[in-house]
């Protein structure tokens, strides 16, 4: 016989507030922020119901918990914008991708290069790919002396992070930003 799904209880998220302080004694901290000492926890409930307000536990592990009273609601909202500030402002590093041939023409090297300093200016990696064709795999100096170029012209915008290595028709160099 096949058993229904049962989902987990949901967990509440964020400090815990009125009736979930187990704990009989507390620090409160009231909704001025004066220090009201350790006091009962049902006697701190009652000054934050009469204040209207929540009692909610600041300090957890510390002994005995600090609580203090406020509003919960503009406490938890106030948590949501910092965390949507802290996404808004986090950087996703990407890797770009700057492909070239080991017998690349000046023009083309530099254009190809132009794009590697635009790439580091916006704060991601780069990876530079050489790729071989036919003939070209007897000549892999050509392609590390280039990789050698590539590196020694970012040397002051940009670090090493994989070096050079070789897979199959491919050499690859990762740089990333200073």
């Amino acid at each position: 016989m096949r058993r229904p799904f049962k989902a987990a209880a949901p967990t509440k998220e964020g400090p815990r507030a009125n009736r979930d302080i187990k704990v009989p004694r507390v620090q409160l901290i009231d909704a001025d922020g004066n220090n009201r000492g350790e006091i009962a926890t049902s006697e701190a409930l009652l000054l934050a119901e009469e204040a209207g307000l929540d009692l909610v536990e600041i300090s957890p592990n510390a002994n005995p918990p600090v609580t203090k009273i406020l509003d919960l609601g503009k406490l938890k909202y106030a948590t949501q914008k910092k965390a949507a500030e802290a996404r808004k402002n986090q950087k996703v590093i990407e890797i770009k991708e700057v492909k070239m041939r080991p017998n690349i023409d000046d023009h083309d090297y530099e254009v190809k290069m132009r794009a590697a300093r635009r790439f580091f200016e916006d704060g991601d990696k780069v990876k530079v790919t050489l790729r071989f064709r036919g003939r070209e795999m007897a000549h892999m100096e050509l392609g590390m002396q280039l990789l050698n170029r590539v590196r020694e012209e970012t040397a002051t915008i940009a670090k090493v992070e994989a070096e050079p290595k070789l897979e199959g028709r491919q050499m690859m160099m990762v740089l990333a930003p200073r």
